[in-house]
């Protein structure tokens, strides 16, 4: 948003999470609470929610959803619902890599001017069109 911008949050269902993060600018005023940068505010999803920016640009996530009603287990990157998922995921992991890693090195890097391609696993290779 730009410095000293307005913009008003729609209200959306009840029951609804809605996460607001601001992590670039000064400041930003919501519903007339103040704000600093690095906030990660939860908003009431069901309310309208009116955003007056500080005195520099600002820049925000807004993270919205339903709840799942599900269970939750995370652990580093992995989400599941249950620990044996999670360590079946985790020695998945350990095995193969998901289904393995084509490269003789595990920090591959490939030559800056090779350019964008893909390879698959049958040994085709896609590049981008050339340019005229």
């Amino acid at each position: 948003m730009e410095a000293g911008a307005e913009w008003s949050l729609p209200k959306a269902s009840k029951g609804v999470n809605r996460s607001l993060y601001f992590f670039e600018g000064n400041s930003v005023h919501l519903n007339d609470t103040l704000f600093e940068k690095h906030s990660a505010i939860e908003l009431e999803a069901h309310m309208e929610t009116r955003l007056v920016n500080g005195s520099v640009k600002g820049r925000f996530l807004v993270l919205q959803g339903a709840p799942i009603k599900e269970p939750v287990v995370s652990y580093g990157p992995f989400v599941m619902n249950t620990r044996e998922e999670i360590q079946q995921t985790y020695q998945d992991y350990q095995d193969n890599r998901f289904g393995g890693w084509p490269w003789p090195r595990h920090d591959q890097v490939h030559a800056r001017d090779q350019g964008r391609f893909a390879r698959y696993t049958d040994g085709r290779e896609e590049l981008p069109p050339l340019k005229a």
